[in-house]
C-alpha cells in the first residue's frame, strides 16, 4: 500500500504513518496504548465544515464532549471556533485552552445552580435551556447576581435521526428539550422574566447521522416556531441546530453526507428565515475530530478456543468504550506489513469483562506478539470517555503536525490515580 494523499493515517512502504511520523516511532517513545491525532486533519475538517455554511451568517461551536484534551481545544481556538459545553468542567477546559467564553453555548438537561453561576460570571454567549424548571432556576440565579442570562430554548422536534438509540436525542421519548407544543408558551413566559433574555431556539436530534433529511425535517419545525415567535413580538437572534453529522467508520455502509452536502441542505432549509436576519449556530463534534484520531495498541497474546481465535492487546474498554457501549465498528489495521493472509479474530483487551472487545470476528492478519495495531476513527468519544476501570491508568495523547509530534497529555500514573483517596 502506498501513502494516500491528504489522509491523516497512511502506509508508506508498508509502514503506517500519521502525517510524516511513523506510528512505530511514537509507540517506541511514548508506549502503548496511546491516542494519536493529526493536526492537519483536524484543521482540514474544521475548515471544510465552516466553509460549507459560507452562504449564511453562522457560528461553529465545537462540541467539547467529543474530545476535550487541551491540545485539541487550543488548535480549534486558533481556527476561530466557539464551543458547545455540557458542564462547568468543559467551560474550565475551554478557558484553559485559551477559548473565549463569549463564544460558548451551554447545553445539557441537568445544569446545577453552581454551574449557572460560573457560566454567568464567565460571560458565555447563551444557555440552551431544556425545561421550565431549569428556566425558573436560571432566572433566580441571574436575578440574584443582578444580571440577565441569555437563553436559547432547546425544543424536541420529535424527528427520528435514524441512528443508534443511545445517541438519538430528538425523539419525544428522549430526555432532551421541551415539546414543540410547549415551546411557544414557555418562551412567551421567559420573555417576561426579569433575569432572562430570550435570544434563540435550539435543537439537537442525535449523533452519527448519515442522512440530511432528519436535519431538514427538524429545521422546518424550528422555522415555523421562529415565525410564530416573531408574530408574538419575540425576536430571535439565532437558531442552533446542534451537531450530529456522521463520519465514515470504514464498515462499508453508505458514506454519510459530506459537509458540503450538509451545508447545502441546511442553508436551503433555513432560507425562510433570511428576512429575519437570524444567525445559524452549529455544534459539530465527531465530524471535526473523529477521523483525526486513532488508538495505537500492541498485541500481548494470541489464543484459540473451540469457538474462536482471540488477539489480546494492551488497549481495553476503559481506553475505548464505544465498541462495548454501542457495539460500534472501528477500522483496525496492522502498523506494518498489511498485505498478509487474514483470519477471523476477536480483538480484545485485558479488562475482566466479556464486553471488553475492540472488534469481533474481524478479518485481520494473524498478528504476532508485540505487533502494533492501529484502531482508526477514534478521535471522537475515545479518550474523552476513558476510565480507570480495573485500576488502569488512562492512555497518553499525542498530536502530530508534519514530521513532529507533541505529547499533549502524559500517561497517567498509579500515584495520580489515587491522589485524592484516603484511608479512614
Amino acid at each position: 500500500m502506498s501513502a494516500a494523499e491528504n489522509e491523516p493515517f497512511s502506509y508508506q512502504n508498508d509502514e503506517l504513518y500519521c502525517e510524516g511520523v511513523p506510528l512505530a516511532k511514537i509507540a517506541g517513545e511514548v508506549g502503548t496504548p496511546v491516542y494519536v491525532y493529526s493536526r492537519t486533519e483536524l484543521e482540514r475538517a474544521y475548515k471544510a465544515f465552516d466553509a460549507a455554511l459560507e452562504g449564511i451568517p453562522h457560528k461553529v461551536c465545537y462540541a467539547v464532549k467529543a474530545c476535550s484534551s487541551l491540545g485539541i481545544l487550543a488548535a480549534l481556538v486558533e481556527l476561530g471556533a466557539g464551543a458547545d459545553i455540557v458542564s462547568a468542567g468543559e467551560l474550565f477546559r475551554w478557558q484553559k485552552a485559551g477559548g473565549d467564553p463569549a463564544k460558548v453555548v451551554f447545553s445539557g438537561v441537568g445544569k446545577t445552580e453552581s454551574e449557572m453561576v460560573a457560566a454567568l460570571a464567565a460571560g458565555i454567549a447563551a444557555f440552551n435551556v431544556e425545561s421550565a424548571e431549569e428556566l425558573a432556576a436560571l432566572d433566580r440565579v441571574a436575578r440574584a447576581r443582578g444580571t440577565k442570562a441569555r437563553v436559547s430554548l432547546r425544543v424536541n422536534p420529535d424527528v427520528d435521526p435514524q441512528t443508534h438509540p443511545y445517541i438519538s436525542t430528538g425523539l419525544k421519548q428522549n430526555k432532551f428539550g421541551v415539546a414543540m407544543a410547549e415551546a411557544r408558551p414557555l418562551l412567551r413566559e421567559a420573555a417576561r422574566l426579569e433575569g432572562i433574555e430570550v435570544i434563540g431556539v435550539d435543537f439537537h436530534i442525535g449523533s452519527q447521522l448519515t442522512k440530511t433529511s432528519p436535519f431538514t425535517d427538524a429545521i422546518a419545525r424550528l422555522v415555523k416556531l421562529v415565525e410564530d415567535l416573531h408574530a408574538d413580538g419575540i425576536e430571535i437572534d439565532h437558531v442552533d441546530i446542534g451537531g450530529g453529522l456522521g463520519i465514515d467508520y470504514g464498515k462499508g455502509d453508505a458514506a454519510p453526507p459530506s459537509p458540503a452536502d450538509y451545508g447545502a441542505a441546511v442553508c436551503d432549509a433555513l432560507a425562510p428565515l433570511a428576512k429575519l436576519g437570524v444567525t445559524l449556530v452549529t455544534e459539530p463534534g465527531r465530524v471535526i475530530v473523529g477521523a483525526a484520531g486513532a488508538l495505537l495498541t500492541r498485541v500481548l497474546y494470541r489464543k484459540r478456543n473451540e469457538a474462536k481465535h482471540f488477539t489480546i492487546v494492551d488497549a481495553a474498554m476503559n481506553d475505548l468504550m464505544r465498541p462495548a457501549l454501542y457495539s460500534s465498528y472501528h477500522p483496525i489495521r496492522p502498523v506494518r506489513d498489511p498485505n498478509r493472509p487474514t483470519i477471523p479474530t476477536d480483538v480484545v483487551g485485558p479488562v475482566c469483562e466479556t464486553g471488553d472487545f475492540l472488534a469481533r470476528d474481524r478479518e485481520l492478519p494473524e498478528l504476532a506478539q508485540g505487533e502494533l495495531v492501529w484502531v482508526g476513527a477514534a478521535g471522537a468519544y475515545g479518550s474523552v470517555m476513558a476510565s480507570n476501570y480495573n485500576t488502569r491508568p488512562r492512555a497518553p495523547e499525542v498530536l502530530v503536525k508534519g514530521d513532529r509530534y507533541t505529547v499533549i497529555r502524559a500517561r497517567e500514573t498509579l500515584e495520580q490515580m489515587i491522589a485524592g483517596e484516603r484511608i479512614a
